[in-house]
């Protein structure tokens, strides 16, 4: 059996404003209006012999995620682990093992893949990943590299040994963080380094093994994590009193730079982790004068520039090789040559503790989304969809009070002591203090605008009593 681990946890920083805490890289929508989650989704469920996908997700990103994959066409089912605190790739890999082992075999194959990548050519990655599922059979521990087309700096390398048989991979000599420019020339000159592609292929039974004798504190906290966990339910919340105890440790320097038996097989499909605007730039097509526009753009005597903007139009007269990312709330302006860098802002603004850092004014919940259109002193305006049949929870503040007015759909309203069904263009109003929940009943979206008032309107100042989605 070949089950695809689907590693669902990276930031994006470098592609902020755009990738932010609460709506991470894999689920930023690209050119093509797919999210990179829904791409990761459908390569791995085309493959032969995959009937399940096992996903490792944040907690927190669990019901985007789950909103995601039933909106993508696919016939696997799906199982989950989830985090409530990062620990890097080998806990998370540890704990995937034990639990895939437990549930199908030891010998189950795992192919381990970042949710954020974006692969082309199905029928290519498929073939490589058919030599890397056979060679993890027999023992191997497999990556992928691919073959470098320019001296990047952004990416680790992997130096490849002797070919081993006729399969076309490589036994693995070493592999190297993130190079210097100089360095990077000197092994694509070399022509023996690929790209880590940060895709890995190994059976359950080899990876336990291997991280028991090069890791086994990571073993040992993960073993205790899955029994302190409620692994009959599904999704399985991973204890964090056993996890957040483990060493902060990616696979890469757990196992794959000790290990001996491990093999480079070669990604010779089109691969790129769309790791800042520029790599964004290139899924679009350019005009004449290198011009790349997703969304409405007008350039005068503009030259190899980038402009994203998915609400209003962007102008530009006499810019040359720069880098333009518009959202409602937040605006980047870059040189191309400094696309790397977009992450020291996100580390400023966390610095500052802005909100910028985490939320856009459109926020995903379990139950729908709220998208903030007007604030200031003690006062916010928002717009709340609800999904059919989804349930604000039973909640109180303690600091603002809030009117309710549905602008389509039916409300059914728990206000106090009083339960009501509220209709388009009817309202309420809840003071502060009363207990109150919102659900709605009907068969379409629930629209309600929100008016908060009060001397704090922070996110914080909820008092759940009850909530479907285990958030009390």
């Amino acid at each position: 059996m070949l089950l695809p681990v689907i590693m669902s946890g990276g930031a994006g920083s470098r592609l902020w404003p755009v990738s932010r805490e609460t709506l991470t890289k894999p689920f930023i929508e690209l050119p093509d209006g797919r999210t990179l989650l829904q791409k990761t989704l459908q390569r791995t469920a085309c493959l032969d012999g995959v009937s399940e996908v096992l996903t490792v997700t944040n907690k927190e990103y669990y019901f985007l995620t789950r909103d995601v994959y039933e909106a993508t066409d696919t016939n696997v089912s799906h199982s989950y682990l989830l985090e409530t605190i990062g620990r890097n790739t080998a806990p998370a890999i540890a704990v995937a093992a034990l639990h895939a082992a437990a549930k199908h075999g030891e010998d189950v194959v795992l192919l381990v893949m970042p949710a954020d990548h974006l692969i082309g050519n199905q029928k290519v990655f498929s073939k490589a990943v058919t030599v890397a599922t056979d060679m993890a059979v027999n023992g191997w521990i497999v990556t992928f590299g691919v073959e470098p087309s320019t001296p990047e700096t952004g990416y680790g390398y992997i130096e490849g040994g002797e070919s081993i048989g006729d399969s076309g991979a490589r036994r693995v000599v070493r592999f190297v963080e993130k190079p210097d420019l100089e360095t990077a020339e000197k092994y694509i000159a070399l022509g023996r380094f690929t790209w880590n592609a940060g895709i890995f292929c190994f059976t359950a039974k080899t990876i336990i093994a291997a991280l028991a004798e090069y890791v086994p504190e990571v073993l040992e906290i993960a073993k205790k994590t899955l029994a302190s966990s409620d692994s009959k339910t599904e999704p399985v919340v991973l204890g964090e009193e056993h996890f957040a105890s483990s060493p902060d440790i990616s696979i890469d320097y757990a196992v794959m730079e000790r290990a001996s038996k491990v093999a480079v097989v070669a990604a010779d499909f089109d691969w790129s982790d769309i790791g800042s605007w520029s790599a964004m730039a290139e899924l679009v097509q350019s005009d004449e004068r290198g011009n790349r526009v997703n969304g409405e753009a007008l350039l005068v005597d503009a030259n190899n520039c980038y402009i994203q903007s998915d609400s209003r139009l962007v102008a530009g007269i006499g810019i040359d090789n720069l880098l333009v990312v518009d959202t409602p709330d937040a605006l980047l302006v870059a040189h191309h040559s400094r696309a790397q860098d977009v992450k020291t802002v996100v580390k400023q603004l966390k610095l500052e503790s802005h909100s910028a850092a985490n939320y856009h004014r459109k926020v995903h919940r379990p139950w729908g989304t709220y998208t903030v259109l007007e604030e200031g002193a003690n006062f916010k305006i928002k717009c709340i969809k609800v999904k059919p049949g989804a349930s604000l929870s039973l909640q109180m503040h303690h600091h603002r009070s809030e009117h309710w007015v549905v602008v389509s759909g039916i409300a059914k309203v728990v206000n106090g002591e009083r339960e009501l069904l509220i209709n388009a263009n009817e309202s309420t109003y809840i003071p502060a203090g009363h207990k109150h929940r919102l659900e709605n009943p009907g068969l379409l979206d629930l629209v309600i605008i929100e008016v908060q008032s009060g001397e704090y309107l922070g996110e914080d100042d909820i008092v759940r009593f009850q909530d479907i989605y285990g958030r009390t």
